[in-house]
C-alpha cells in the first residue's frame, strides 16, 4: 500500500473576542507539508469549546423562512434590509437566530412574526430539505435551517428592533424577475427565487 498523505491539522484555537452574537477565533494550523500558519473563523459560538470544529455537531444558529403569500399563492415574502457589512440594502428571506434550546420551526414562526407581522402555516417536508446548511463556510461556522410555508395576515413593523431597518416586500413573479436582474440579493434567497420564478408550484422541488 502507498503512504497516506499528511493532512491539514488544527493545533490550537484562541478566542480573540468576547462579544454577544458573534466572535472571532484564531486557529494555529499545520498544513499538508508541515508548515505552521494561521486561520481566522467568525462564529456565533460563545466559547472555543462550543465551536462546531470542537463539538462536531451542526445545530442551526439561525433559521431562514421561505414563505408564499396571497389567496392565489402568487407572492413570495421578502425583506429588503439594511446591512452594515455592505453599507446598503439587500433582498433576503425573513430570518433570525435560533435561541438556545429552541426548536428551529418555532424560531422561524417567531422571526417571521417579528420581522413582518405575518403568521406562518408550516409545510411538513422531508428533513433533508430543512437540515442546517453552512452560509459562508470559508469564514464562519454559522449554519441555518430552512423552513417553508404559507404566510397570512397584515404586514406590520411593530415587532422589529430599533437596530433593524427592514422593508417587507410581497413580490409577485414580475417583481422577483426585476429583483434578480437589478438588486443585491442574498445567495440562498436568489436560488429559491429562481424556483419561484420558473416553477408553477413554488414548492414543487420539495416533493420526491
Amino acid at each position: 500500500m502507498g503512504k497516506m498523505g499528511k493532512k491539514v491539522k488544527i493545533d490550537r484555537v484562541v478566542q480573540l473576542t468576547h462579544k454577544p452574537y458573534l466572535n472571532l477565533y484564531g486557529l494555529e494550523i499545520t498544513d499538508k507539508k508541515g508548515k505552521k500558519g494561521s486561520y481566522y473563523v467568525a462564529s456565533r459560538a460563545e466559547t472555543a469549546d462550543s465551536l462546531k470544529l470542537a463539538t462536531g455537531k451542526d445545530t442551526p444558529d439561525g433559521v431562514i423562512i421561505y414563505s408564499i403569500y396571497g389567496e392565489e399563492r402568487d407572492k413570495v415574502v421578502l425583506v429588503r434590509q439594511y446591512r452594515y457589512s455592505i453599507g446598503g440594502y439587500i433582498y433576503e428571506f425573513p430570518a433570525g437566530l435560533v435561541e438556545p434550546g429552541e426548536d428551529h420551526h418555532l424560531a422561524g414562526i417567531r422571526e417571521l412574526k417579528e420581522e413582518t407581522g405575518l403568521d406562518l402555516e408550516l409545510l411538513q417536508v422531508d428533513a433533508m430539505y430543512e437540515k442546517p446548511g453552512f452560509t459562508t463556510v470559508g469564514m464562519t461556522d454559522e449554519s441555518c435551517a430552512t423552513i417553508y410555508g404559507y404566510a397570512s395576515g397584515k404586514v406590520t413593523k411593530e415587532g422589529q428592533e430599533d437596530s433593524e431597518e427592514i422593508e417587507v416586500v410581497l413580490a409577485d413573479r414580475r417583481e422577483v424577475e426585476r429583483i434578480l436582474r437589478e438588486e443585491r440579493v442574498a445567495i440562498m434567497c436568489a436560488y429559491m427565487l429562481m424556483h419561484f420564478l420558473h416553477d408553477e408550484d413554488p414548492f414543487a422541488f420539495l416533493t420526491r
